[in-house]
């Protein structure tokens, strides 16, 4: 596995893999990596003939200098992980190289990132478009692998391939969880012990949300549901919860036949804020749901 800090070798490196004929995969990461970001390591490894991995803490995405200062950062650890899952280049860039100077550029994404994570983290999106296009012009992949987790991020950098243009295949995996239920998440080394143990409920008033849906229940009354079942534990603040259309993000009312819906949520527990999601397709639908 070859190790590439600068802008420049990467660049230059796949240049010459095109040249060559190869594949090429790319996993954009912001490090601490776990069983998640492995899998889609993994992935890329089957698909393609070169799997480039990138580490790199963003700041222009995070709202919470705090945030952004205690965001894991684990480059050997990480290293020693690609390499066995198939990873065959980690990019391994600085602030300042990703950003010889202040980008400038401003991305709007319309209705998509005007809800949920976009709407409690004004410029969030931007950050991750900003970047996410650098890592696509200097790595040129024949495709790029997201996790499921982080579903409306999937969402915008979709709509970001299409407006832009981007030759290149968009790949998102289902979200991998611990045994007990919790999303698989970089942030969750950050959580206390008492936080941990009680951080799989957020996945279960997911499920429980999900049920009433299925159940035949209006999206307002599975909210409130899922919304008072979290209100029980101390741990945690609730920053949203919202059922929308699995496509537009756009909150629905009623889940009518045929309509793919997500169920998102973010919330702080013990001081950490983490996000998850679960996905309901049509035929989970309950018969006769209005």
């Amino acid at each position: 596995m070859e190790i590439l800090h600068t802008a420049a070798a990467l660049q230059a490196y796949t240049e010459n893999c095109r040249r060559a004929g190869l594949r090429l995969g790319l996993v954009p990461t912001m490090g601490a990596l776990h069983e998640g970001h492995l899998q889609l390591v993994r992935a890329a490894a089957q698909a393609c003939d070169v799997v480039i991995v990138s580490i790199f803490v963003n700041p222009t995405q995070f709202n919470n200098a705090d945030d952004f200062r205690l965001y894991p950062r684990l480059p050997q650890a990480d290293a020693d992980l690609l390499a066995p899952a198939g990873c065959t280049v980690l990019f391994l860039p600085s602030v300042e190289e990703m950003y010889p100077h202040a980008a400038v550029l401003r991305f709007d994404f319309g209705a998509l990132e005007r809800v949920m994570e976009g709407a409690h983290r004004p410029g969030h999106f931007n950050g991750v478009a900003t970047v996410v296009s650098k890592l696509f012009h200097l790595s040129r992949p024949h495709q790029a692998y997201f996790g499921q987790k982080d579903w409306q991020q999937v969402a915008i950098v979709r709509q970001m391939v299409m407006d832009l243009g981007f030759d290149l295949e968009l790949v998102s995996f289902p979200t991998v969880r611990e045994a007990d239920g919790l999303a698989m998440s970089s942030r969750n080394r950050r959580l206390p012990a008492e936080a941990r143990a009680a951080a799989p409920r957020l996945y279960a008033a997911l499920q429980l949300a999900a049920e009433q849906l299925t159940r035949g229940a209006s999206a307002a009354a599975a909210q409130a549901a899922a919304a008072a079942y979290i209100g029980q534990e101390p741990a945690f603040s609730l920053e949203y919860l919202e059922i929308a259309d699995a496509h537009t993000l756009q909150p629905i009312h009623v889940w009518v036949p045929g309509q793919a819906v997500v169920v998102c949520l973010a919330a702080q527990v013990g001081g950490v804020r983490l996000i998850d999601n679960i996905v309901l397709l049509p035929e989970q639908q309950a018969v006769g749901a209005a």
